[in-house]
């Protein structure tokens, strides 16, 4: 199918959909899915000092990385292309995955901490001198459920990123960081091999680490749109983004999920398979979390 033809769900979304009873629903936000980089996306674009991305690695493994850099190095360079300048850093598992030549699928999120704002753009990235240029087929926006809103503070001199540690299970130190969190990264793919990279948010705790190699958190009620759980019907690939948003390390953990559905609610079942976690990955600090009033 060619990006101009692009049905808004696939299979797995549409079942999801209609299991869960939200078929109209779907339907009616499914309108604001669209190509273009409308003014006020390519303003808000302009403004983030963040944006995360998901892809597959050179082994296929699913991540979610974090980008950064200074407003201005997300912008909109035309109706449909995005430059992120910079790239994705040597010491992340995507570095290599955005070879000379080749349009590489992703996923993007924006999200800003600051406003409670999001905006999700997915399509193919292509490597340029001065990082990456991101052709659009997917553009719309999301409600600002379950974001924690944070405000941004200088530091004199970030610590430059420290030394990967790479694992297959998370150690007690990242199921404590786990358990802990209020707010993550998830990167799926879709049964044609195009990413999305999504956001989920609630109280700290709302993420349950069951053994060092799964974890398992709630699905709350969203947009009805199902693009992640929908992606986990096609692949059960999937990649999580931890950010510490008060010392800027990340924990990124690539594995497998699938959704369960009980009479108490939808909860996604993550198996790792493996962990990459970075010191001062970002130069970003924030202030504690406002929390969502959407949070159960």
């Amino acid at each position: 199918m060619d990006d101009t033809t692009r049905a808004p769900y696939h299979p797995g979304s549409l079942a999801v959909q209609e299991r869960v009873g939200v078929r109209a629903a779907a339907e009616h936000v499914g309108r604001s899915i669209g190509r273009g980089i409308r003014p006020v996306a390519a303003a808000f674009l302009e403004i983030q000092p963040m944006l995360v991305i998901g892809a597959a690695d050179g082994d296929g493994r699913v991540w979610s990385s974090l980008l950064t850099g200074p407003p201005g190095f997300v912008r909109a360079t035309g109706p449909t292309t995005v430059a992120v300048r910079g790239g994705v850093p040597a010491h992340d598992p995507l570095a290599a995955a955005f070879p000379e030549g080749r349009r590489t699928p992703v996923g993007t999120i924006a999200l800003d901490p600051r406003t409670r704002r999001r905006m999700r753009l997915n399509g193919t990235a292509t490597p340029t001198p001065q990082g990456l240029s991101v052709q659009a087929h997917e553009v719309f926006s999301n409600c600002p459920k379950y974001l924690q809103k944070r405000e941004p503070y200088e530091t004199a001199h970030p610590a430059p990123p420290g030394p990967v540690r790479r694992g297959v299970r998370l150690d007690e130190a990242q199921a404590d960081a786990v358990r802990a969190a209020d707010t993550f990264f998830v990167a799926t793919v879709g049964p044609d091999g195009s990413p999305d990279a999504s956001h989920r948010g609630g109280n700290p705790g709302f993420v349950r680490v069951l053994s060092p190699t799964e974890l398992i958190w709630p699905d709350y009620a969203g947009n009805a749109m199902f693009l992640t759980l929908g992606n986990l019907v096609a692949d059960a690939r999937a990649g999580l983004l931890f950010p510490d948003w008060t010392t800027g390390a990340t924990l990124q953990l690539t594995g497998t999920a699938r959704t369960e559905f009980t009479p108490e609610g939808r909860a996604v079942r993550f198996t790792v398979t493996g962990t990459a976690e970075t010191p001062h990955a970002s130069p970003l600090r924030w202030s504690p979390p406002e929390y969502s009033p959407a949070n159960p």
